[in-house]
């Protein structure tokens, strides 16, 4: 049995940030018990070149909405980033999932040679539909997922494997 378009993104997406939701749950309750303002979280990176935790944020979950809103030959919908504290990062997390959970396997399945263009750095650039989707918009997204967890367990939130992959692994 082969896996579709649909089932190797939609699902992954909604697992991952709904985990990144209960992450961002965990980073509130650090907050409250260690008496942290929770904007210290937010403005946290790993190195000063790397964006902070709101901005992993908010670029995981318009990759989740981006690259199905292409793979289905949708426009992009643009959302503003105003993110600035961890109940609106929760609050984008939703949108996101409302967003992506509208989609149907019909829209995304069968997009394995469609072209999707998108400008990086300024530049047009082509790819097909898996290519696309395994080899550039999964891989950012987790980048940006593994970012966020990494700067929350950095600064001390109790965090474990089951909590970044969004399962119950008895942590």
């Amino acid at each position: 049995m082969s896996l579709s378009m649909y089932q190797a993104s939609i699902p992954a997406f909604v697992q991952t940030l709904t985990g990144l939701s209960k992450v961002l749950d965990k980073a509130e309750a650090f907050c409250a018990a260690k008496k942290v303002d929770p904007t210290v979280l937010i403005n946290s990176r790993l190195a000063p070149d790397m964006f902070p935790l709101v901005r992993q944020v908010q670029i995981a979950c318009d990759f989740a909405k981006g690259s199905t809103s292409r793979l289905a030959g949708m426009e992009v919908p643009s959302w503003e980033d105003k993110e600035a504290t961890l109940s609106d990062l929760k609050a984008r997390i939703t949108r996101t999932l409302d967003y992506i959970q509208g989609f149907k396997a019909a829209q995304i399945d069968g997009t394995e040679e469609r072209d999707i263009t998108l400008k990086i750095a300024g530049n047009p650039v082509t790819f097909k539909g898996q290519f696309y989707l395994v080899n550039f918009a999964m891989p950012n997204f987790y980048f940006h997922l593994t970012s966020a967890y990494a700067i929350l367990r950095h600064n001390g939130v109790d965090l474990g494997k089951g909590d970044f992959l969004g399962l119950s692994l008895g942590r």
